[in-house]
């Protein structure tokens, strides 16, 4: 127990260094001025190499293999936090300091190019600056595939999604890529056949919307003790479990999309709130990948927020903040204007059944350019040509293209697959919440969401890092991760 005991106390320093780097970074997105880039990238690169250097400790090696020879000695949660620590350990062996550090300044500094780029839609800045973003991030991806004797995709995708591998994605893919097509005519045509929708238009005061989110945020079981929301270019959730930062954009012609935005990053925070304490700044404390995060996400938004016990809820506080009248602000019309099924350009806009084919082009896209397949200079026709392909929509220029999401910027290649992903398993807890607790939508429909949140808290968010995914769906849910709840989910909202 000794060497464990002492690999438990390094990992709290690592801990803390994580969340220092995390802080910065959404100072960064939020507050810092323009003129404190050059300096930040500075620190944030420093503090990399220092929890480079921390974890890849030689005395550290050594106390793993020592703790594993004695790992009968631990309970079951010790046990789990030695497999994470040797899996992070795997992951910063495999780099070098040099690398490390050259990698977290061409993607701090790629991030401030794109924030420019994307704003003036000048596609040859981002390039140039994401250029050497890609090729440090192919050699990444090339080191650990040799450590951990896997793929260079896979090697990255096991950064965001632990034991995720692209032959479960491609064949979660085909099967909604057989799906979607023909069910997206279906739900468009039912759409065009019923009365349209009324547009809710007028002037939506920022802090209006500010109080609106801040007042769903409460409601839901987010703890302002321990959080804050904030305004950022591309919203995030950040921070650290006992100060979870998350952001929103707003747009005072439309409330819709900055609402939901805030109730989608609130999923992820009551995720973070909601990891075991007793396990606090410990590899098995953490979420256990982006799957489940994003799950929390798109349960919070997509399932409960745009379910029509919710907006039975929503309306009555949405009509009398705006001082909505009339037919666009009945609760069947804000129920059909948030479930409106319409092919369009921005990923984050884009209604659930649609969105996996964004997903899809970017799952595409990202590996042919990690394989040197695709060069960035023919990202923008490839983007173009795809969206054309998936979703029929003409993209009228690379800020509405392939410059829209900041992933690709910081180099999160590996990412933007959880998203689909977790999709999938968002409808999968959610419809087995509702089969487990009958409670559950009569709160809702009223504003409760206490019989929900314990039911995650229970069979998803304390657990931690405990089990696998698919073991913890297996636990929750009956079954591992697959598309049938997803598709049962969009037939009932969209065809019945």
């Amino acid at each position: 127990m000794k060497s464990y005991k002492a690999l438990e106390q390094r990992f709290r320093r690592i801990a803390a260094v994580n969340g220092a780097l995390a802080m910065l970074g959404w100072d960064q997105s939020t507050m810092m001025p323009e003129g404190g880039a050059k300096v930040r990238s500075e620190q944030m690169a420093v503090l990399s190499v220092v929890r480079h250097e921390w974890i890849t400790d030689p005395k550290l090696g050594d106390l793993l293999g020592e703790a594993e020879a004695q790992k009968e000695k631990l309970n079951e949660w010790q046990r789990a936090n030695l497999r994470e620590m040797q899996r992070q350990w795997r992951h910063a062996t495999a780099l070098t300091p040099k690398l490390v550090e050259a990698r977290a300044k061409a993607t701090l500094n790629c991030e401030m190019v794109w924030r420019k780029a994307r704003e003036a839609n000048h596609f040859k800045s981002f390039a140039t600056a994401f250029a050497p973003v890609l090729e440090l991030t192919r050699e990444v991806a090339a080191a650990k595939a040799a450590a951990f004797g896997i793929s260079p995709y896979d090697a990255l995708l096991d950064e965001y999604e632990p034991e995720g591998s692209a032959a479960a994605i491609d064949k979660l893919f085909a099967d909604l890529g057989s799906f979607l097509p023909s069910f997206i005519d279906k739900a468009l045509d039912r759409q065009a056949r019923r009365p349209a929708i009324v547009e809710v238009e007028g002037r939506f005061p920022t802090e209006t919307q500010r109080q609106i989110g801040l007042r769903f945020m409460k409601q839901l079981g987010f703890d302002f003790r321990h959080g804050r929301l904030d305004v950022s270019l591309h919203p995030f959730s950040g921070g650290v479990q006992t100060d979870v930062r998350i952001t929103t954009r707003y747009d005072e012609n439309d409330f819709t999309t900055s609402l939901m935005g805030v109730l989608h990053e609130t999923g992820h925070a009551l995720y973070e709130q909601g990891l075991p304490k007793r396990w606090r700044n410990q590899p098995v404390g953490e979420a256990r990948g982006m799957v489940l995060h994003e799950s929390q996400s798109l349960l919070i938004e997509m399932q409960v927020c745009r379910s029509r016990e919710f907006l039975r809820y929503a309306t009555p506080i949405l009509r009398k903040a705006f001082k909505g009248e009339g037919p666009a602000w009945t609760e069947d019309n804000l129920h059909r204007l948030y479930t409106r099924v319409r092919p369009d350009l921005i990923r984050v806009d884009a209604d659930e059944v649609t969105y996996p084919a964004h997903v899809i082009l970017r799952y595409r896209l990202e590996q042919a350019m990690l394989n040197g397949d695709l060069p960035i200079a023919d990202l923008p026709h490839a983007w173009n040509d795809g969206m054309q392909t998936l979703l029929g929509v003409e993209v009228p220029d690379d800020r509405m293209g392939c410059m829209q999401d900041i992933h690709w910027a910081v180099g999160s290649i590996g990412y933007f697959p959880t998203y689909t992903l977790g999709a999938l398993a968002a409808a999968q807890l959610f419809a087995a919440a509702r089969e487990q607790d009958g409670t559950i939508l009569p709160g809702i429909e009223k504003g409760n969401f206490k019989p929900l949140l314990q039911w995650l808290r229970t069979h998803v968010h304390g657990k931690g890092s405990l089990l696998s995914t698919d073991a913890l769906l297996r636990a929750a849910t009956g079954k591992p991760l697959d598309t049938a709840a997803f598709k049962a989910h969009l037939k009932a909202r969209y065809l019945s």
